[in-house]
């Protein structure tokens, strides 16, 4: 089975995996966020964090590769009266637009390579405009310990030096690392080894 097929199965039930509330990080930052503008979600999956943005005000871009989970996103966008655009993206093959968004959001997307998280970390510093603000969240290595969700490889997960050494030329970064309970649909419950990036470019 391929890795698309196996997010399509995975999207495929009728619950939302991840639920249909915002991450609690990306929820956390609504103070920062530009009261209107454009937003990038990337790897997106069944929405709940591109149609939180959109409540938010925001024109937003949801992107992921599984047409099962973004269909959900738009049913989930529609019955929260929010206009969501998505598009069906291969994150590495994408070309990614330059200056284009106001914000990029990144939540929980650790299935690519090192090589491939290399390229696609550059097109989200691309398609940031000067000032953008940039939230990710993702699994440090001791997620492997807690088995909460996730991938189980470690090169996949983010350590504060990788995420230094990737987006140190923005402008501002803010790093925090922690362990914390996480309760998001059935796909991501228990303790958790998270680190959260804020930046601006």
């Amino acid at each position: 089975m391929s890795e698309l097929e196996r997010w399509e199965k995975r999207f495929s039930v009728p619950d939302y995996v991840f639920g249909t509330e915002p991450n609690v990080f990306l929820k956390s930052q609504a103070a920062v966020l530009p009261k209107s503008g454009t937003a990038l979600a990337v790897a997106d999956g069944e929405g709940r964090n591109g149609v939180w943005l959109a409540e938010r005000g925001l024109d937003v871009l949801s992107i992921d590769w599984s047409p099962t989970a973004l269909g959900k996103a738009q049913a989930l966008a529609g019955r929260r009266g929010v206009t969501l655009r998505t598009a069906q993206v291969d994150l590495v093959e994408w070309q990614w637009p330059v200056a284009e968004f106001d914000v990029v959001a990144a939540i929980f997307f650790q299935f690519l390579t090192p090589q491939e998280r290399g390229q696609v970390f550059a097109g989200m510093r691309d398609a940031l405009k000067p000032g953008g603000l940039l939230l990710i969240e993702g699994y440090r290595p001791e997620q492997l310990n807690y088995k909460t969700g996730g991938p189980s490889q470690v090169e996949n997960l983010y350590t504060r030096a990788l995420l230094e050494a990737e987006f140190g030329g923005l402008s501002e970064i803010s790093i925090t690392e922690h362990d914390s309970m996480t309760s998001e649909g059935s796909g991501h419950v228990g303790m958790a080894a998270l680190i959260d990036l804020v930046g601006r470019k």
